[in-house]
């Protein structure tokens, strides 16, 4: 009731002011004059905040309401029709010339409140027919959104809450469209209208939208602010202790602490929507032992607000459809990756995907981008159109080399270290930066503690599993990586150096005059993302040679796993080499991290700087 007052008035004020200064000379009645509000905010209250979980929606008291939503569909811009006038089609009526009936559209109307062929005259019911010379249109775009609770749907992971979410239709119009992107949140104020349509569904007609952005961390527990003191003297143990006791409720703590790092890592390489996610990091698990595995996976992207599970019903990438709402425009939906923005994507089973969606995978995971493609004829269009978004996520999955498929075909003539990939693509295989053998049953994945672990929790579902589960918490991790990943981090010249040396070393040793380098360009950036990421990790904003070492250690694990062990030869368990049961083991650690530093170095003497030809990469 209030805006309608305001438009009132405000129609009524421009309307002297035009007309008294003569801006436009054939203005002569109010209802040339359309007056649209953009709000910048509405009162605090519930009142005026429409949830997207509440059911039944409320669309009739018609007025303003702000909610907030991600948007998981667009269709492509059209026109639709802004204004047009009127005139009675009765000569001697008064009101068949002029300006009398001008309906522009208004904010929560149909559009078909502006242009019909039923309109009568106020003054001898005549029909009215429109004069197309003074119609106006303007742009339109129709987008769905979700509101974040529903994110936990695609975690798998609902706090033991029932709960019901649906996409709700935003329409954007004139100056609005194409300001919203696939992926990000946005806050939107507008009018809530009932469509009916084949299903009769609830709109929203935008008003104003803006970009959502996240809440800025206010910093980490008490319990990690006291391991952080405690471990201040290395640059290794904080996070050798956290890894050692993340997921304690799934895994014993010691086991699996390779792969814990990495998904660790990969989660502090995530970022808020509205930056842009530079340096991710995909990782490739090799296992037998899948259940395990994926409850890790599972448990890991809960931590971070866009951490996506991948579903078998929906796809990957995005798709397109016909416009629900009989505009006959093109849909776009966004799939698990583009919903994934700024987070991690897991994809599950690699090989419950077919040919050409991995060979898809491939492109995206060397280029970065998705294009779709929208054929014209298919929708009514004589031109075909692509559009191409950037996939700013990071990928996870996994195979099962256990299957009765994989046990059946084994590679013979592998080189020392060599795992056997044959059944995955080698492209696919090289374009994940990390590679990850998780074999429980190596020295660092013991079966017994496992087992113990499992039975325990079978027969005590609510007791406690380990000390570290009270301890920290999954609220702390929570903490950690939202903290974490916030944190602007620079590298020392001599980190920097080292990574280099490192890189170019690489090259040159796994490079022969056939196929050339192993090590492509993508090669030096996950190196980079890697480095970072454990500084990040240890909460520091400088990277340190440290940082470098682990780095290199985990790059050239994956590296020995898809091409065999070179002059650097790393152990498979060089980053855990012992079970860190107390102080004692993890000064052992330290210690045989100093001495892979030396060696690294050494090696970096040796085969990096000092070549006189470089090659144009390099």
């Amino acid at each position: 009731m209030i805006a309608s007052t305001i438009m009132v008035r405000s129609a009524r004020v421009c309307f002297i002011a035009v007309k008294t200064l003569s801006l436009i000379g054939q203005l002569q009645t109010e209802m040339q004059i359309n007056i649209v509000l953009k709000l910048t905010h509405l009162p605090p209250l519930p009142s005026y905040s429409l949830d997207l979980c509440e059911f039944p929606i409320d669309y009739i008291s018609q007025r303003f309401y702000m909610m907030q939503g991600i948007v998981i569909a667009m269709t492509t811009v059209t026109k639709y029709t802004q204004g047009a006038r009127f005139f009675c089609s009765d000569e001697a009526c008064p009101l068949s010339k002029g300006f009398h009936y001008v309906r522009v559209h208004v904010p929560g109307a149909t559009e078909s409140a502006t242009i019909r062929n039923d309109f009568l005259c106020n003054l001898c019911t005549s029909s009215l027919q429109e004069d197309r010379k003074f119609r106006v249109l303007g742009d339109k775009q129709i987008v769905e959104i979700i509101t974040t609770k529903a994110l936990h749907a695609f975690q798998r992971y609902s706090n033991n809450q029932p709960f019901r979410f649906q996409s709700i239709t935003v329409f954007l119009r004139d100056e609005s469209v194409n300001k919203m992107n696939i992926g990000n949140e946005y806050k939107i104020i507008g009018i809530p209208v009932c469509v009916k349509t084949s299903q009769t569904a609830v709109c929203i007609e935008a008003n104003r939208i803006t970009f959502c952005n996240s809440k800025v961390p206010s910093g980490i527990s008490d319990n990690l602010r006291w391991l952080l003191s405690l471990t201040s003297s290395s640059c290794w143990k904080f996070t050798a202790i956290l890894t050692n006791v993340f997921a304690s409720h799934i895994v014993p703590p010691g086991t699996y602490n390779l792969l814990k790092l990495c998904l660790l890592m990969s989660l502090v390489q995530t970022t808020d929507c509205n930056k842009e996610m530079k340096n991710c990091l995909d990782i490739l698990i090799i296992t037998s032992d899948t259940l395990l595995v994926d409850r890790l996976l599972n448990f890991s992207i809960s931590l971070v607000p866009r951490g996506i599970r991948h579903l078998a019903s929906t796809e990957v990438f995005p798709t397109i459809s016909r416009n629900k709402y009989g505009t006959g425009v093109v849909s776009i939906q966004a799939g698990s990756a583009l919903l994934a923005k700024g987070g991690i994507c897991c994809i599950g089973d690699l090989a419950s995907h077919k040919k050409d969606k991995l060979e898809q995978l491939q492109s995206v995971l060397e280029s970065r981008r998705i294009t779709v493609y929208i054929p014209g004829k298919k929708f009514g269009d004589d031109v075909n159109q692509q559009m191409t978004f950037p996939v700013q996520c990071s990928f996870w999955s996994f195979v099962d080399m256990d299957s009765s498929s994989r046990r059946n075909v084994q590679k013979t003539n592998t080189l020392i270290g060599q795992m056997d990939c044959s059944l995955i693509p080698a492209n696919l295989v090289e374009a994940f930066g990390l590679l990850i053998n998780c074999y429980e049953s190596s020295p660092c994945h013991p079966l017994l503690p496992i087992v113990q672990h499992t039975l325990k929790k079978a027969t005590d579902p609510e007791g406690l599993l380990s000390v570290t589960s009270k301890q920290f918490t999954t609220e702390d991790f929570e903490e950690l990586l939202a903290f974490a990943k916030n944190l602007n981090v620079e590298f020392s010249l001599e980190a920097e150096r080292m990574i280099h040396g490192y890189y170019l070393a690489s090259r040159r040793i796994r490079t022969d005059s056939i196929y050339g380098s192993k090590l492509s360009a993508s090669a030096l950036k996950y190196l980079i993302s890697l480095s970072e990421a454990h500084a990040r990790l240890n909460l520091r904003n400088k990277v340190l040679k440290e940082d470098v070492l682990i780095a290199a250690l985990l790059f050239e694990t994956s590296l020995t796993l898809k091409y065999g062990a070179t002059v650097f030869c790393v152990a498979p368990n060089a980053v855990f080499p012992f079970e860190l049961h107390n102080e004692e083991y993890l000064e052992q650690r330290d210690l045989y991290l100093t001495q892979c530093q030396q060696q690294l170095e050494q090696f970096i003497a040796t085969y990096g700087p000092g070549t006189a030809v470089f090659s144009s990469d390099e």
